[in-house]
């Protein structure tokens, strides 16, 4: 009886003792579980920490990525008012010099035409009295004067347009190199908004290891790195546009040449030359000459005025935005009309900026063809549209200014 006893107490003890130990190992596995949990948040802050250092330099580059966008269209906007401004003072320039060298070149021919030399004498020697022949000479002198004035405000105006050309081309080179950064920033711009993208998904998946939706944000981390990766190589791809645009800038353009092939009826019964464009090459070794010839650095690269500049050496370098060629032209002597011929530069005056082309062919004065830059997005010296009727464009109405 007494070993049973003994027994039972030995065996509660052990069995005890047992129980004991479970407790502890299992207390023991709960302190192990909360400072692994307490070290993997220590890390997981650590780790949103830094994702948020990461978050807080790329929202900074792309803020002043957005502060030089605005400054840069804010400069575009003040350039272009005063663009225009210089543009109409040159229009109205243009037109004093056409008109007074309409009224010189009159006078020029009015005095061959009627001697006035040997009229002035006459006039001197059929005088009355010595006080009317003074009163002739002083009408005389009178006359002589102002036409020295209008020469000389002619000579002044000439001047001044040329002045008022060159800095307004120089506001439009601005204008269009500040569209070209605006341009290069808005892909810079997207990469960063997308890494910006990819870094703050990356801090929201750390912030919510935790709550076990790292799987969803995972997916959406994934789909913002196949977008960065994506604008990534949308920004090489356009960088590598670029390149080749430029590259292609540096070869040199000779002028197309054009060949007549047949005959055709005008619009207004007489007949009109047609001609078919000859496709030209230049060798490296006159490369330097036609580059010199054909030097069109004044204007914007890859705009349709720099197109035709780049054909013609008799174009002026400083004549402004397309819609002012005209203008420019006129006041610099060349003949313009609202015939089609090839050779001229042919000047749509629609839109903000208008537009010009090398006219190379022409079956009608609603049938021709031209050689330009800048058309449909296609920035590089090409015939783009084959034949087309010039009067029916969005580019507005069509004028000519020829050779």
């Amino acid at each position: 009886m007494k070993k049973k006893i003994l027994a039972t107490l030995l065996l509660s003890t052990i069995v005890m003792t047992n129980v004991g130990n479970a407790a502890v190992v299992s207390a023991n596995d709960v302190d192990n579980q909360i400072t692994a949990q307490d070290n993997k948040i220590n890390a997981i802050t650590a780790q949103q920490a830094a994702a948020q250092a990461q978050v807080d330099e790329i929202q900074a580059q792309v803020n002043t990525i957005l502060a030089e966008q605005e400054k840069l269209t804010a400069e575009n906007e003040r350039l272009e008012a005063e663009s225009r401004s210089l543009s109409a003072d040159i229009e109205r320039l243009s037109a004093d010099i056409v008109s007074r060298d309409a009224a010189l070149k009159e006078q020029a021919r009015s005095a061959q035409t009627d001697g006035s030399a040997t009229s002035y004498i006459n006039t001197i020697l059929d005088s009355k009295s010595i006080v009317d022949a003074v009163s002739r000479v002083n009408a005389m002198r009178e006359i002589v004067s102002a036409n020295n004035r209008m020469l000389e405000q002619q000579k002044a105006d000439k001047e001044e347009i040329a002045e008022k050309q060159k800095t307004n081309q120089e506001a439009i080179n601005t204008v269009a190199a500040n569209r070209q950064k605006l341009a290069d920033d808005a892909q810079v711009l997207q990469v960063k908004q997308a890494d910006l993208q990819v870094a703050q998904l990356n801090l929201a998946a750390e912030k919510a290891t935790a709550e076990n939706e790292k799987a969803s944000l995972l997916e959406q981390k994934a789909a913002a790195e196949a977008a960065a990766k994506a604008a990534a190589e949308q920004q090489a791809a356009y960088q590598a546009q670029q390149a080749a645009l430029a590259q292609q800038q540096q070869q040199p353009v000779a002028a197309p040449t054009v060949v007549p092939s047949s005959s055709a009826s005008s619009d207004d019964g007489g007949s009109v030359s047609t001609y078919t464009p000859v496709a030209t090459t230049t060798s490296s070794s006159s490369a330097a000459a036609n580059n010199a010839r054909y030097d069109a650095s004044s204007y914007p690269v890859g705009e349709c005025t720099w197109g035709v500049k780049s054909q013609l050496s008799w174009v002026g370098p400083y004549w402004g935005d397309a819609k002012h060629w005209l203008a420019s032209a006129a006041a610099e002597g060349f003949r313009t009309g609202t015939t089609p011929q090839v050779g001229a530069i042919a000047v749509w005056t629609g839109g903000y900026y208008g537009h010009v082309a090398l006219v190379i062919a022409v079956e009608s004065s609603t049938n021709i063809q031209v050689s330009e830059s800048n058309y449909m997005g296609r920035r590089y010296v090409g015939n783009h549209r084959g034949w087309f009727n010039p009067t029916t464009t969005s580019e507005g109405a069509v004028f000519y200014i020829y050779p």
